[in-house]
Formats: structure tokens, C-alpha cells, sequence
């Protein structure tokens, strides 16, 4: 057992080498309550560098440049009726403007800063291990290096050419394990065997069960919808609905959050029709980059869900082209998509497209209007899949105007209602007791916890509000490395 209080002296004393800042929670959210003196500082550094001063742009709300930006605003892109083919208004804010080009940096600040603030980590001796299929694991290494600690990254190694080189550029330690999106247990395998080898060195920041991924979403995401809501609404129009893929369940923790302030919004999770695991306890292969699947995760709260959607992943790969390939965006300008909304659209991953997706099935199936606003993420951006141009084109051959207008139409206009369960609570039941098999037979989770989860309306609303103890443990930290006196 590590003593906890010379575990935080090592953690303080290696912050204040290495001139280490840690920002709360109300300053992710609220920008603007960052000293100016590192707002100044953020000036001459680009938005993907390796400094610790850009933990503070852990935000929705950074101004969208490479280098020396500052906040304003929480980024996001509204898709027209043109393009989504119904009249609800789609708002899906953009991830491209964080760190490392996704959000994910905001999902692994809380599980790792947690544990530095408390004293369960020491970064000195051992290393977080981030296992992943995708973003999680490039967010961890991204944060493990600005707060000065080692990182071991575990992943598929059917997940894109890019993933692995920038992870091997940041230095991590690398596991490629076999499969590719859809081989979560072959990440938790290799996972368990590492942790059974090292055991006092490898500290395990699992996203399907680390709380601090959800409750970063919680905290940061679900406000940044709510203010961007605030800000976009016009006369009778309603904040009708939120999409979003299932994944680990980080990114649906800010739905907790919103059906606090808004009782009436129906709320959907999304995934792979490959891989039905919420929809038909199924499973199987899937090409949406980033969302995970065959099982439930821990930290995901069922009862909060209205609707489950799968989505044809061939749909995702379709539209990949279609929004990045010249003749593709040429012909959305000739079916009067703006220049300036096909310009935006690489703001679009794969799973970005799955999302806005999901968005337009739930729009259909709800009959919305003009007056509904149905919110989404772009998780991150094109930049991160460029390989899958090309491998696609290898594939398929070049991207043609007839292929244009054919996936324009069958993958947006005519987009229908099927694979979609609008859930009851027996639906939801079902869908919460798959976490049995995982957690509780596999991993050895309390199943005491598994009940109070369902049964327990206080459990999800004391574990959300966790964040609050922690910004108090974050401001002690800080005062104890002393940096934040020059800044005042």
C-alpha cells in the first residue's frame, strides 16, 4: 500500500519542476476565469503542442486556430435542411478545436488529475495506462505528457495509420492488440496482462469505468450545450433531443446534466448495426472509428435513455467521401449546399457521421419541425482519417459524380427509421443487466454497486457531483506547488 500523502509530495514537487498547472473544472467551462497572465502566455503556443499550459484548453470553448488562439464561444456547425432532409434545426458542436483534435482530452483529464490531486498516483514511478480504440488513448497519452507521466497506450491494430503515429511522436508505450473497432475484450486482455506483470507500476484509466469521463461531460459538455442552446434559440423553437453514440459513455454523461435543467428532452444512444449489442444483445465488426461495443459500459446510466439507434456503418463510410472527395462536395454546391457549410464539413469524422446520422433518424422518427433543436457532437475531425481516403479509393476507385448523388440520396435524404427501439423500462432494464456479464462475471465489479445503479436515484447524482470535491482538491495542489503566485 503507497502512503498517500509522500505520493502527493512527489506529485506536487514533479508539477513544480516541471512548471505543471492544473486548471479546474469552472475554468474548462468558464474560460474567461483563467488568469490573463496564462491567457498571455497561450499566445505563443499552437494548439497541439506539447506545453502544460494548453491543459487549459481543455475546452469547448477555444478560439478554432492552430496557434495562439484564445476562447470565445463553444465551436460548433449547424447542419442545413438541405443536407440532413428534415426541418429540424441540428446543432453539433465541434471537437476539432481541442487538443490533439478531439474532445478526448477532456475524457482522461478527470480519470488521471483525480487521482494526482488525491494522491493515488505517483508519477514518478508508475504509468497510466489508457486502454482504447481510438481517441481515448492518444487523449491520455496527450494529458499523461503535459502532466509529466509516463503512458502506456493499448489499442486495435486495425485503427488508423494516424492513431499509431502520433503515439508513437508523444512517446507512449504501445500495445497493438488484434482486430480492429469492434475487439474491446482483446484490449482488456492484453489490458489484465500487463497490469498482472506490473503490477505496482501500471495504474489502469479505463474509460468504460473511470466515472471522471462521464462526469467531465457532464460538468463541461452539457453546459456547453446548454449555452450554446441559450445562445441559438429563436421564437417557439425547444430543446427537443440529443444524439449520441454509446462508446464508453463519457460524451452521454452530459445528457444527465441537461435532463436536469431540460425534464422533456428525449435522449438517444447510438450504435453499429454491425454490432447490435443495446439493440439485439448482439455483436459483431463495424468501421465506425471510435464508439466501441459488445458490451455495456460501467458508467453509462440506462435510465436515462428514451431510444436506441444503430447505424449502418457502410452509411459513414459512404458519406466520408462524399463530404472530403472534390466531386463529392461539388455536388452538394449543385444541390444548393452552401460553399461555405461543404467547406466545413471534414469538421466530420467517421463517428462525427455517425452522429449526425443518428440525428436525422431521431428527427424522422419524432416527425420534428422547424421549431425542434436536436444537439450532437462532432467528436473530432477528417484530419484524424486521412489514410481512410486513401485506402478507400484503393478500394473502391475514384469518387464519381454518380456515386456522388447516389450516396447523397440513399445516405441523408432517404435515411429511414429502421433499427431504432424506443425504449421502456424494461427495455432499459435488459440493456443495464448486460453489464452483469461484463463487469461483475469478468472483471469482478461489485454487483451490490450494479443495483444501487438502478435502484439508487441518488447513486448517478453523487458520483456526477464528485467534480465539485475535486476542483476544491485542485486548487489545494496548485497552492501547494506555488506556480499560480506570479499569475496574480
Amino acid at each position: 500500500m503507497r502512503d498517500a500523502k509522500k505520493v502527493l509530495e512527489n506529485t506536487v514537487k514533479r508539477c513544480r519542476e516541471r512548471d505543471i498547472i492544473i486548471p479546474t473544472y469552472e475554468e474548462m467551462l468558464h474560460p474567461e476565469k483563467v488568469p490573463q497572465a496564462i491567457k498571455d502566455e497561450l499566445k505563443n503556443i499552437g494548439l497541439w503542442d506539447l506545453h502544460s499550459r494548453n491543459l487549459f484548453r481543455i475546452t469547448w470553448n477555444n478560439e478554432p486556430v492552430k496557434f495562439g488562439g484564445g476562447f470565445g464561444g463553444v465551436n460548433y456547425i449547424e447542419i442545413p435542411p438541405e443536407l440532413s432532409g428534415v426541418k429540424a434545426r441540428i446543432l453539433m458542436l465541434v471537437g476539432k478545436y481541442f487538443p490533439t483534435g478531439s474532445h478526448k482530452v477532456g475524457a482522461t483529464f478527470g480519470p488521471l488529475v483525480e487521482k494526482l490531486v488525491r494522491g493515488v498516483f505517483d508519477p514518478t514511478t508508475q504509468k497510466a495506462l489508457w486502454p482504447s480504440t481510438g481517441n481515448y488513448c492518444r487523449g491520455g497519452a496527450y494529458d499523461s505528457y503535459l502532466l509529466a507521466c509516463p503512458s502506456i497506450a493499448v489499442l486495435p491494430e486495425g485503427m488508423s495509420r494516424e492513431r499509431f503515429e502520433w503515439l508513437e511522436k508523444i512517446g507512449a508505450e504501445i500495445h497493438a492488440t488484434p482486430g480492429s473497432e469492434s475487439n474491446v475484450k482483446e484490449v482488456y486482455d492484453k489490458t489484465f496482462e500487463l497490469k498482472r506483470k506490473r503490477p505496482d507500476e501500471i495504474v489502469v484509466l479505463n474509460q468504460f469505468d473511470e466515472i471522471g469521463n462521464a462526469i467531465w461531460h457532464y460538468v463541461c459538455t452539457g453546459q456547453a450545450i446548454e449555452e450554446l442552446y441559450n445562445k441559438e434559440k429563436e421564437d417557439k423553437q425547444r430543446f427537443t433531443a440529443i444524439f449520441l453514440t454509446q462508446g464508453s459513455a463519457g460524451t452521454i454523461g452530459c445528457a444527465d446534466y441537461l435532463r436536469e435543467k431540460y425534464p422533456r428532452i428525449k435522449v438517444c444512444a447510438g450504435e453499429a448495426w454491425q454490432c447490435p449489442t443495446l439493440l439485439h444483445n448482439g455483436y459483431g465488426a463495424h468501421r465506425i472509428e471510435g464508439i466501441g461495443d459488445k458490451h455495456v459500459p460501467w458508467i453509462h446510466n440506462l435510465k436515462n435513455m428514451d431510444m436506441v439507434a444503430d447505424i449502418d456503418d457502410e452509411f459513414c463510410i459512404r458519406l466520408i467521401r462524399l463530404f472530403n472527395e472534390p466531386s463529392g462536395r461539388n455536388y452538394l454546391k449543385l444541390k444548393g449546399i452552401s460553399e461555405e457549410i461543404t467547406n466545413k464539413l471534414d469538421l466530420l469524422g467517421i463517428s462525427s457521421i455517425a452522429n449526425l446520422l443518428g440525428s436525422i433518424k431521431m428527427a424522422k422518427y419524432y416527425e420534428m419541425n422547424e421549431n425542434d433543436i436536436v444537439f450532437t457532437i462532432a467528436t473530432d475531425s477528417m484530419e484524424l482519417y486521412q489514410s481512410r481516403i486513401e485506402e478507400l479509393r484503393k478500394e473502391r476507385g475514384e469518387y464519381t459524380n454518380y456515386q456522388a448523388g447516389a450516396d447523397f440520396d440513399t445516405c441523408l435524404l432517404s435515411l429511414t427509421t429502421d433499427h431504432m427501439l424506443e425504449l421502456s423500462y424494461w427495455d432499459k432494464k435488459r440493456m443495464h443487466n448486460l453489464k452483469y456479464f461484463t463487469w461483475v462475471e469478468q472483471i469482478g465489479k461489485d454487483i451490490e454497486e450494479l443495483d444501487r445503479q438502478w435502484y439508487d436515484d441518488n447513486y448517478w447524482i453523487e458520483k456526477y457531483h464528485s467534480w465539485e470535491e475535486w476542483d476544491k482538491l485542485i486548487k489545494e495542489f496548485n497552492e501547494k506547488t506555488g506556480l499560480l503566485k506570479k499569475y496574480r
